[in-house]
């Protein structure tokens, strides 16, 4: 399966970028508004795997020819570029594809991180927004340590929570979380529920902050 992981130069990027590629046997595609700086990245995790004696090839591309033929789209993106980044793809995704947004909006002041709630309800509801009609959104992956995720010798133990309004694309997104050992798949239901997922994040960034020894932490429901 051809996975295209938008933004994939960046910390949520890397991170899913490698677990699929050393975990797994799916197309790992790395996208980026600037091409030259994809295909560096995806060069960059050969490499990390190279290391690990996994031969895998990773190609870089501009984030619309990434995209094209992808089954899985990842939006590895800042909150306040998805909707643009969607735009900007919107000719290569087909409803076949699956899109699937990790982000979170955050703002920060003195006292720490604070979810910032969009007008439309949640990050994950503005990209379902500007998604063409046919093309199923999945929030996942939102709650994850990116330097945890890329630490390839790091035991993950986390879960990470799903929401979305198609029951076959998230079923396909818990699939390939599944597929990253130690990373565990929960159902938080449909897309209304994207805020109270979302803003898990900056609480999580707040402990982090607060308390010696949980730099990389995340979340488990027992």
């Amino acid at each position: 399966m051809r996975i295209a992981l938008l933004g994939g130069t960046g910390d949520i990027g890397e991170g899913l970028a490698l677990r699929w590629a050393y975990h797994t046997d799916h197309e790992v595609v790395i996208g980026s508004r600037d091409p030259e700086k994809a295909r560096a990245k995806a060069e960059e995790y050969e490499t990390e795997l190279s290391s690990r004696g996994v031969d895998r090839k990773i190609n870089g591309f501009e984030n619309a020819m990434a995209a094209d033929r992808a089954r899985v789209v990842v939006l590895a993106v800042p909150a306040y570029h998805v909707t643009d980044t969607v735009e900007t793809v919107a000719d290569a995704l087909d409803d076949e594809t699956v899109l699937v947004t990790p982000a979170t909006g955050m703002k920060r002041d003195d006292d720490g991180f604070h979810y910032n709630r969009p007008g439309a309800g949640s990050v994950t509801q503005l990209v379902a927004n500007a998604a063409p009609e046919t093309v199923p959104v999945v929030g996942a992956f939102h709650n994850l340590a990116a330097g945890r995720l890329a630490d390839l010798d790091a035991d993950l133990g986390i879960d990470t929570l799903l929401v979305g309004d198609d029951p076959d694309a998230k079923d396909l997104v818990s699939l390939l979380a599944d597929d990253i050992d130690g990373l565990r798949p929960l159902d938080a239901g449909g897309l209304t529920n994207a805020a109270e997922v979302e803003s898990l994040t900056p609480l999580l960034i707040n402990v982090a902050m607060h308390n010696d020894g949980l730099h990389d932490l995340g979340v488990r429901f027992d």
